[in-house]
């Protein structure tokens, strides 16, 4: 893959509702400075591990848009991985909106390089990343998720002197003593939901905000109601070993298939993934699921469902695609942990079950009735519009990172 030429803080506790949520009295890396009376741009530089178009990914191009024109930004991607197709790469959608994107050796985080060869080749990377900092010289590194944390030391001892870290993942024990390292190098962290926040070190919540994901408006909302049959029921994600589709696929069993079952997605590019395809074909009614795959844009999709599910065995970050459906007013089944208890009102604009608990999956999927689903996809769009609209994202993010203090 080749390069694609150019284009002090405070923070206060403001409560706990089982959950952080913290405040930045002013924004941390807005400053800019003036030579003969004009104003400079300063230069974000966005480390990212991936060129796929997931959710942390689709929120980056959401903080891109939310720069405005106050910086120059430019994208340095992972040159590591095979690289998807152009429809479903990153870095085609990135070209579109006019960034500037660079393929590299990054010294990104895998479970997969973890052996000897694996670490000298984070070694190798290592080199060329402070390298390719000392002949840009950008102002700001942003490592966009904790898999880019270990660039952080790197820029700082490149003579980076704002590196901001967002935090993307619940971090479990182990993540923490391996990412607590390099994290130190962060001066601030923008966590993506207050179970994130948690997650974290003491020290490192003493310089976080919580700002939680925000999507685009659809141009239009198709409602639920007025349909007719079964229902429609969508899981969209990677098909990582612990995103849960053995237990909706086990649950799908046991409730009888109460519909129809969609699912978008594929294999991740590197780590434990589970063979959705031979999941289906040993169910006891195989032909009521659809495995449709990857896809570039999965909102027609979601208009076409009348439920979507996130059935993820372990905690959730965040949940994307609930507030993508919520949107849409359609309301959401999900695993109750991590992020998702944040969205989602339980009996309100979607239902909860124990995470891989796939008998208690089974029952929610089916007891719903219609009505029911009609009746909650109305109340998560009003839970969208209240709390996870785009201008709320980038009013959030842009106080947090752009704003100037006074």
């Amino acid at each position: 893959m080749s390069d694609t030429p150019a284009g002090d803080t405070e923070d206060n506790d403001e409560g706990d509702r089982g959950a952080y949520t913290f405040r930045l009295e002013a924004g941390a890396f807005g400053r800019t400075f003036a030579r003969g009376g004009k104003r400079l741009s300063r230069r974000l530089v966005f480390l990212h591990p991936s060129d796929e178009l997931y959710g942390a990914d689709r929120m980056l191009l959401e903080i891109l848009r939310a720069v405005g024109t106050e910086c120059s930004v430019e994208v340095w991607l992972p040159n590591d991985l095979a690289h998807p197709r152009e429809e479903s790469a990153l870095c085609t959608r990135l070209r579109a909106d006019g960034v500037p994107v660079r393929h590299m050796p990054l010294p990104i985080l895998r479970r997969a390089d973890r052996n000897p060869r694996g670490l000298a080749s984070l070694l190798r990377r290592s080199i060329r990343l402070v390298r390719a900092i000392l002949s840009e010289r950008p102002d700001v590194v942003y490592c966009t998720t904790s898999a880019a944390f270990l660039c952080a030391p790197l820029a700082r001892f490149a003579g980076v002197q704002e590196v901001i870290g967002h935090v993307q993942e619940v971090w479990s024990p182990a993540d923490s003593s391996v990412l607590s390292i390099p994290a130190r190098a962060c001066q601030l962290f923008l966590c993506i939901s207050g179970p994130v926040a948690a997650s974290l070190p003491a020290w490192a919540r003493q310089r976080t905000i919580v700002v939680p994901n925000g999507t685009q408006a659809p141009t239009r909302v198709v409602p639920l109601d007025g349909r007719v049959g079964e229902l429609k029921f969508l899981v969209a994600s990677r098909w990582n070993s612990w995103k849960g589709h053995r237990t909706l696929l086990d649950a799908w069993d046991r409730a009888g298939a109460p519909g129809r079952l969609v699912v978008l997605g594929g294999p991740p590019p590197s780590g434990d993934s589970v063979d959705v395809l031979a999941l289906v074909a040993r169910l006891q009614t195989p032909e009521s699921v659809t495995v449709v795959g990857e896809v570039t844009d999965s909102s027609v999709y979601i208009e076409e469902a009348d439920v979507v599910v996130v059935p993820s065995d372990q905690p959730e970050p965040f949940g994307l695609v609930a507030i993508e459906a919520f949107a849409r007013a359609r309301p959401v089944i999900a695993s109750a942990a991590g992020g998702l208890l944040d969205i989602l009102t339980p009996g309100g604009d979607g239902w909860l079950f124990p995470p891989g608990d796939s008998e208690s999956l089974a029952k929610v999927l089916a007891g719903l009735s219609r009505p029911e689903a009609e009746a909650a996809g109305r109340r998560a769009q009003e839970t969208y519009r209240a709390r996870y609209t785009v201008e709320r994202f980038v009013a959030d993010w842009r106080s947090a990172v752009l704003s100037t203090r006074t």
